[in-house]
């Protein structure tokens, strides 16, 4: 897949509709998701219409006590312990998962940091690196088996807009090389994410087992943690009057897309694809910061990056 498949859709859907509206009249019932930081922002509300279709859900957390409080009287959800920046922790949650159920029918990997300060892991790996591509790989590999076979079974990345700021860096990942800048590493990170869902694609398709990579839209929640409001107003987030621009989402609209490309049959077929707005996202143009950058969907990056995780890992 590249480009070629990066064409759109015949949606009912559009920016503005929400994940409700999505999952309307679709029964998940005998269905098992697993939604990654499915306790705040766009992935509880994620959590929320999955199981309100009548979806297994299991929500893996840093902190389980706060993801159960938050999730308390959603349905039928359960919580595990994850640390995605912690591949033993991400393996220890696959068998955790394996514990619970024989089968998986979406993987929905939507935690993810954004912009923080200079970080590693005590391996050495560049935090938003590692939490939000490796943590991902190790976690999503290790379930794969359990998806295959299950009828419309996905895998669905959570990757950005901000893939368009950096490609993948194969030959300096932990910015050991380079000066560590916040915003490169988050590009880079979710590049990866996209590129990811690309390879993940190549090896399962012929199971049954589609990946998508979608970019939500700008959402205020959570992930703006690591940013002060003057950053926020610098970038034309927050408006003089203390109001969030009119570009950004609601949590309601920001889930959908995820729940679109985690249903929807106008799908079927175009695994790999990136997604945006409830639609299949085009080519972006020279200026703008709408489709999706040629480097974020191509075949050879997206392998070389997997042979590069794998290294990355086996290290340690």
């Amino acid at each position: 897949m590249s480009l070629e498949n990066q064409r759109r859709v015949d949606s009912p859907f559009g920016a503005r509709s929400t994940a409700a509206q999505v999952i309307n009249g679709y029964d998940l019932t005998g269905r098992t998701a697993l939604v990654t930081g499915g306790y705040s922002g766009i992935g509880r509300e994620t959590v929320r219409v999955l199981a309100g279709a009548g979806a297994r859900v299991l929500v893996p957390a840093r902190d389980p006590a706060r993801a159960k409080a938050a999730l308390t009287g959603l349905g039928q959800v359960e919580v595990l312990a994850l640390d995605l920046a912690d591949p033993a922790s991400a393996a220890a949650c696959a068998r955790d998962v394996r514990e619970l159920t024989p089968m998986l029918d979406l993987l929905i990997c939507n935690a993810g940091i954004m912009a923080c300060p200079e970080q590693r892991t005590p391996s050495g790996r560049e935090l938003q690196f590692a939490t939000n591509h490796l943590g991902h790989f190790v976690l999503a590999n290790a379930l794969s088996d359990l998806m295959a076979g299950r009828p419309g079974a996905r895998l669905v990345m959570l990757s950005s807009v901000a893939h368009m700021v950096s490609a993948v860096n194969l030959d300096d990942p932990d910015f050991r090389a380079t000066p560590y800048d916040k915003w490169q590493a988050y590009g880079r990170s979710k590049t990866a994410n996209a590129l990811f869902a690309l390879g993940f694609n190549a090896r399962h398709a012929g199971q049954g087992v589609e990946a998508f990579s979608v970019h939500p839209g700008g959402i205020m929640t959570a992930l703006q943690r690591d940013m002060d409001e003057a950053e926020m107003r610098a970038l034309g987030w927050i408006e003089a009057d203390g109001s969030v621009n009119a570009r950004f989402k609601s949590v309601e609209q920001g889930a959908a897309t995820t729940v679109w490309a985690a249903v929807s049959p106008l799908l079927t077929g175009r695994g790999g694809a990136y997604c945006e707005d409830c639609n299949i996202a085009e080519p972006a143009q020279e200026r703008g910061w709408n489709g999706v950058r040629p480097y974020a969907v191509d075949p050879e990056i997206a392998e070389r990056l997997w042979t590069l995780s794998e290294q990355l890992l086996a290290q340690g």
